[in-house]
């Protein structure tokens, strides 16, 4: 089993921030997968001038992992200039059930602040593949 080296997580995370494209916002976002390998995958967040084609920094990282062949998530580090750690939005969260449910999520900020959670605590009663076995029994 690979051990999480949380720094090392956070130092990828913020150094995908850097690689991040947010020329419309000017809201940068770094995150960092590990997987079960001890492999690394980054990513930044991506703007687009059509808004809704825009893609969050966790979901780079997460589909990276998975285009890669990794499908074991033990750990994923977001990384924002906030005051306070920022939360993933509903659509990473929603995306973190289904590819690293049981993955540990570490929230950071530029001045050190941290949290650390789960997928399931940051959205509680989420649906999920479970639910589709269900409607298909």
């Amino acid at each position: 089993m690979t051990l999480v080296d949380y720094e090392a997580l956070a130092t990828a995370a913020q150094n995908a921030r850097n690689l991040a494209y947010a020329p419309y916002s000017r809201f940068q976002v770094g995150a960092a997968v590990l997987t079960a390998s001890g492999k690394i995958f980054c990513g930044g967040n991506i703007e687009n001038a059509a808004y809704p084609l825009t893609m969050c920094a966790e979901r780079v990282a997460l589909y990276s992992a998975y285009a890669a062949g990794e499908r074991e998530i033990l750990a994923l580090a977001v990384v924002t200039d906030t005051d306070d750690v920022a939360s993933p939005c509903g659509a990473c969260r929603q995306v973190m059930i289904e590819l690293a449910p049981r993955c540990d999520v570490l929230l950071l900020n530029m001045q050190g602040h941290q949290r650390l959670t789960t997928p399931h605590a940051l959205l509680p009663h989420s649906f999920g593949p479970s639910q589709l076995d269900e409607a298909n029994r």
